[in-house]
């Protein structure tokens, strides 16, 4: 069933309209610069995250595997992230930890030289064994990839809509505690759509987390997605649940203000959620962002081909390099101290 529901979502993302109806990065805007004193040619879009240098402040955040038609997805995407040199992020593996036979539509990404490759699994999956089976189950997603980092999703608002979901939530933050004090690598928390609160960062700024995703609303919504499965289910119930949140969370912008805020600069911020162009990127690492992931922006070229993924990624380093420029920024920090609009509404 795990497997046959990670080929729904894609195929789901592929045919439905499944954003949130506002894209809240239209909501900010940074401060054009006449006289920028510096050549386009001079911004250096290189930083270091996790003790790894990326060439740009990208990562393609988890997004499939598990089913067969996965692979050919995460190859399509590897070899678009070796060509930039960005970061690269897999999708749940739990379907893998539950099948070794589809370990193949993760470890495809071995094959190629990344800078940084993240594991992936979910807390909802993990908090219902004791800490030692759950710092067990981290440990086989690190090493199936190779990884350099993972990250534990929380997916709370899917979970409630999704049929088969999984609503246990007690103990969450003494999991936490326990994998990031013993696992060895950087334990990413990334949220999957509905953001991370000033107080919900606190408490992880407690722990030993390297980084936080935010994860907020502007772009999918996996509310949405699971209640078109709900619907194909004849799970009415469900069906009108994920139609009543398809706006529930914390807008991208304000997460990343929030997390900011609530951690002082002492753990990285991804700025995930609704990131459509280098644009939107340069605006999440003004607001205070480190790097920015994408996922839904690149997934009809992921399903295609290689080179439609490298042509969009291509693209959003050019837009993101272009920012700098017309900010007059000469690189990623300084594009960090822009000063930045932003207003709550819509226009």
């Amino acid at each position: 069933m795990n497997e046959e529901r990670k080929k729904e979502h894609v195929e789901i993302c592929l045919t439905k309209k499944v954003n949130s109806h506002h894209n809240y990065w239209d909501n900010v805007r940074l401060f054009h610069n006449a006289l920028p004193e510096v050549d386009k040619s001079e911004v250096n879009l290189k930083v270091n995250f996790l003790g790894k240098q990326l060439a740009a402040p990208l990562v393609i955040s988890g997004m499939t595997g598990g089913y067969p038609e996965a692979k050919k997805i995460n190859r399509n995407l590897a070899i678009a992230c070796e060509k930039y040199q960005i970061a690269l992020g897999v999708g749940s593996q739990r379907a893998a930890l539950d099948k070794p036979k589809l370990e193949g539509t993760y470890t495809v990404i071995k094959d190629y030289d990344l800078p940084l490759r993240i594991a992936n699994i979910g807390l909802p999956q993990l908090i219902q064994h004791d800490k030692n089976r759950a710092l067990e189950k981290v440990r086989k997603c690190v090493e199936m990839i190779d990884a350099n980092a993972i990250a534990l999703h929380l997916n709370f608002l899917q979970e409630a809509i999704q049929p088969e979901g999984s609503t246990k939530a007690k103990g969450c933050l003494e999991i936490i505690r326990s994998i990031a004090s013993e696992l060895g690598v950087p334990l990413i928390i990334k949220e999957t759509g509905a953001g991370i609160s000033y107080e919900i960062a606190k408490s992880l700024a407690s722990t030993k987390i390297s980084a936080i995703e935010v994860g907020g609303l502007s772009g999918t919504s996996f509310a949405t997605i699971e209640s078109y499965r709900a619907k194909a289910q004849g799970d009415y119930i469900r069906e009108k649940l994920g139609q009543t949140f398809r706006e529930w969370g914390i807008p991208t912008p304000v997460s990343i203000l929030e997390v900011k805020r609530a951690c002082k600069d002492r753990i990285p911020i991804v700025g995930t959620g609704g990131i459509r162009n280098g644009l939107d990127a340069a605006k999440s690492i003004a607001l205070g962002a480190q790097i920015a992931g994408i996922a839904g922006a690149v997934i009809r070229e992921a399903v295609s081909s290689a080179e439609e993924v490298a042509e969009k990624v291509g693209i959003m380093i050019e837009e993101l390099r272009t920012a700098c420029f017309l900010c007059g920024t000469r690189d990623v920090a300084d594009l960090s101290k822009q000063r930045v609009e932003m207003w709550y509404g819509h226009e």
